[in-house]
């Protein structure tokens, strides 16, 4: 069964920085488009970066030159490298997998912004 598992959250003060990881237990990571995306209470999820299986990657204009998304094949892990981060930015944060018409979430992690 495939799982994905998120780490690297925690507490950081405002203008601080964080690297997100997600592995997934798979022999075909490399044919995924991987994905991140966050919720806050009350809010809706939303994306806040993504990779194709080629390595293409894209951001929303509200995260964009902050946040970097990257994959390493060999590990089996999407990276989110986040940075100046705000209050509200914070949110749980997890990553996605997809391929075809099959898609795979992770737990969450959870970012809190505060000083």
């Amino acid at each position: 069964q495939v799982q994905l598992v998120e780490s690297g959250g925690g507490l950081v003060q405002p203008g601080g920085s964080l690297r997100l990881s997600c592995a997934m237990s798979t022999s075909i990571f490399s044919t995924y488009t991987m994905a991140w995306y966050r919720q806050s209470p009350g809010k809706q999820r939303e994306l806040v970066a993504i990779i194709t299986s080629g390595g293409s990657t894209n951001y929303p204009d509200s995260v964009k030159g902050r946040f970097t998304i990257s994959r390493d094949n060999s590990k089996n892990t999407v990276y989110l490298q986040v940075h100046s981060l705000k209050p509200a930015n914070a949110a749980v944060y997890s990553c996605h997998a997809a391929r075809d018409f099959t898609g795979y979430w992770g737990q969450g992690t959870q970012v809190t912004v505060a000083s």
